[in-house]
């Protein structure tokens, strides 16, 4: 892996060390070209004419992101975020009054909030399995509790946007096939962070962001959508005139691919722009890309640990690139101003944003470090130097 040639294609880099690619990575010149040069189309010959202009760019952005997750393109919806990606997966399973929704202490805030609404509207019975002792939700009891409760359906988020933990999906997929249970992962934090194999994770539908691991742009999302979910016709809520055919005045038919996941206006710019960001991960070499990120956040763990007020949080058998750490006495969020001062990028955490995890730490949040793989030791040692003179 050619470090210096990554950094050179990566432009922000010359401004900023970042060390916030869970929240938002820089984009390589390719993906802001790709973008770039949509816009410009459409500024010369119009929204509609341009999209039109630009229909096999289009298909080959859902082929790059099927290659991606190992999946036919046909079974990828492009969304505007990962959340609109889960919520209209979400909100295709035919849950009623009784049913049980399976998940983690981990699964991420904004999930945690829409079970809790299903519980509220509907009157669904949400169970969180516990922990293992090493951290990470402990499968044995996933499984008993699959067995015991016959949920209608398993929430796993497999990188929680929390910590640095890497929860076991595909062993929790095997349990959810073994019991004809619909499963669904959030991938948010893992495409382009770890490989990922949608068919050997056993879900039924995987939602990811364009904005984080994989190097795309914001306000782009998309959707992986098993054979078994279009087989039991399974649709979103509330489909669009893209999602489904308005074919009688009292019936519609919902489109036969994923796609029935999808809502009409699209950025066609944004999906280009995630297309890009896919083949450049695959040219990159997602594998090798991750070792790289994941040593990087090992490293990174242990010069924290040089540093007398704080602590590092993340707990977990395996642990990815995403560094959580509390320093006494100081706030994340005063923390990440003053790194950002100093032209270091990082992330902050509250309580409410893993009110479970963050109360078992018996913190009140964390500032989060995600290097990549386009990182180096200097970006590191930038860091811990300038977090050293703050809580110093």
């Amino acid at each position: 892996m050619n470090i210096e040639a990554l950094r050179a294609d990566t432009p922000g880099l010359a401004h900023r060390a970042h060390l916030n690619n869970a929240g938002a990575s820089m984009m390589p010149a390719p993906v802001i070209e790709e973008i770039r040069a949509h816009l410009d189309l459409e500024s010369r010959i119009g929204g509609y004419e341009a999209e039109a202009e630009i229909r096999d760019q289009i298909e080959a952005a859902y082929r790059s992101v099927g290659r991606l997750l190992h999946a036919p393109s046909d079974r990828i919806a492009m969304t505007e975020h990962a959340t609109a990606a889960f919520v209209a997966a979400l909100s295709s399973i035919p849950l009623e009054r009784g049913d049980v929704l399976v998940t983690t202490n981990h699964d991420y805030v904004s999930n945690q909030i829409q079970f809790l609404s299903l519980e509220h509207r509907i009157g669904i019975e949400i169970v969180r399995v516990p922990d293992a002792p090493e951290g990470g939700v402990d499968l044995q009891a996933m499984e008993e509790t699959i067995h015991r409760r016959r949920p209608k359906v398993v929430s796993v988020t497999h990188i929680p946007t929390n910590s640095g933990l890497v929860q076991d999906v595909t062993a929790v997929g095997r349990m959810c096939r073994a019991r004809d249970v619909w499963y669904l992962v959030d991938g948010c934090q893992s495409v382009g962070q770890v490989p990922v194999d949608v068919e050997t994770i056993g879900c039924d539908f995987f939602s990811a962001t364009s904005r984080k691991w994989l190097r795309g742009p914001r306000g782009a999302g998309f959707l992986y959508a098993s054979d078994r979910v279009l087989d039991a016709g399974l649709e979103p809520l509330f489909p669009d005139m893209r999602a489904a055919d308005w074919i009688a005045p009292d019936l519609y038919q919902p489109a036969p691919d994923a796609r029935r996941f999808e809502s009409w206006e699209f950025s066609w710019g944004l999906v280009l722009g995630t297309g890009a960001a896919a083949e450049y991960a695959l040219d990159v070499g997602v594998e090798a890309g991750s070792r790289r990120a994941l040593e990087l956040a090992s490293e990174l763990r242990g010069l924290l640990s040089g540093i007398p007020c704080a602590r590092v949080l993340d707990r977990g058998p395996s642990l990815g690139a995403i560094v959580t750490a509390s320093f006494e006495g100081h706030s994340p969020h005063a923390l990440v101003d003053a790194l950002r001062a100093r032209r270091i990028n990082t992330g902050a955490q509250s309580r409410i944003d893993a009110v479970i995890d963050y109360g078992s730490k018996g913190v009140e949040g964390a500032l989060r470090m995600s290097p990549h793989y386009f990182n180096d030791r200097s970006d590191l040692d930038l860091l811990i130097d300038a977090l050293t003179e703050i809580v110093g």
